[in-house]
């Protein structure tokens, strides 16, 4: 007995990235309108742009020098102070805040960073092939095969503390393995038919990768930017944490490090290090709703039952063919 799975038109053309029917720039313009037709990414967008709103307008919500001193210390949350103050006589909201502006410019210049590094790399080497391929393959296993946090520490340690230092100790440490996933994703495309198609046709290696290629990995730069935007954050918070932050700049990472210095657990004043804690968990949680959110669009496996039937009526497929059919053919 054997089996041939009959493929179906539902399959081909909602999986496979050589049948999209949108091209170029209107393919990504779908990719995005498709984004905000789900609710897992309006939810987590709404949160991102809200702390950024709060990181742009923080002269606005809480004037003021974040870092003078206004009241008692370790005073618990009340009416002039909504978060309390801390250690250091420092109002605790106007912190958050303030630190905002600092978090949230290390977690998305590291991580835009890291994927653009990623990308580069990883596409150069799946598309060169050959010698090309084998020496950024070694260069990348390079930095692979160091231990991150290690060499993470050893270079805060030996740079002056600031924000440039995180932004380039993150980035150099932690873009080898976006650059691996790229270049896997990169193999997988050249071996398709349209990008031998673009081959012939005589297109020039960068329309073939900027136009034919890139599109079809915009899912996969998406995805590692949200989590690498969260990994920045998280790394910073916890660089900062350890001392290896210029500790006199106002940032969720630094008000943790000074609730350390103050044992603020012991003490239990946890208005002092609770909330950038929750601010970096509903920002890790944002980031992980768009993340599926972009599963979501790009997998028909995840997709809801409403939206596979407006696909299967807008390829005019009947609803029977939308899983293979297996024929059983006697020997």
């Amino acid at each position: 007995m054997d089996k041939t799975t009959v493929p179906t038109p539902y399959n081909e053309k909602c999986s496979s990235p050589e049948k999209r029917p949108e091209g170029g720039r209107s393919g990504e313009a779908g990719f995005f309108l498709r984004m905000l037709s789900q609710k897992k990414a309006v939810f987590g967008l709404t949160i991102l742009l809200g702390f950024i709103l709060i990181a742009v307008l923080a002269p606005v919500i809480t004037p003021g020098d974040p870092a003078g001193f206004v009241g008692r210390q370790n005073q618990p949350p009340s009416a002039h102070f909504w978060l309390g103050t801390n250690g250091q006589q420092q109002d605790v909201m106007r912190q958050i805040v303030w630190g905002a502006r600092v978090s949230l410019v290390i977690g998305f210049t590291v991580g835009a960073l890291i994927t653009l590094i990623g990308l580069v790399v990883g596409m150069t080497a799946g598309y060169l092939h050959g010698l090309a391929d084998g020496l950024l393959n070694v260069f990348t296993n390079v930095f692979l095969i160091i231990p991150a946090l290690p060499l993470l520490i050893i270079l805060a340690s030996f740079l002056s503390p600031g924000t440039t230092t995180v932004v380039f100790v993150l980035t150099i440490t932690s873009w080898a393995w976006p650059a691996r996933t790229f270049r896997s994703q990169m193999l997988a495309l050249c071996e398709k038919d349209f990008v031998a198609a673009a081959v012939v046709s005589g297109e020039g290696i960068l329309r073939i990768i900027f136009v034919e290629i890139l599109p079809n990995m915009m899912s996969l730069v998406v995805t590692v930017f949200f989590g690498n935007v969260v990994f920045a954050i998280g790394a910073d918070m916890g660089l900062a944490f350890l001392g290896f932050e210029n500790v006199t700049t106002v940032s969720w990472g630094t008000m943790l490090f000074w609730a350390r210095n103050n044992s603020a657990l012991v003490m239990g004043t946890w208005w002092t290090f609770v909330p950038p804690g929750l601010c970096v968990a509903l920002v890790a949680f944002a980031t992980t709703m768009l993340i599926y959110a972009v599963d979501e669009v790009t997998n028909p496996r995840l997709r809801s039952e409403k939206e596979v039937t407006n696909v299967l009526r807008k390829y005019k497929v009947s609803s029977h063919l939308a899983t293979p059919v297996v024929r059983k053919n006697a020997d």
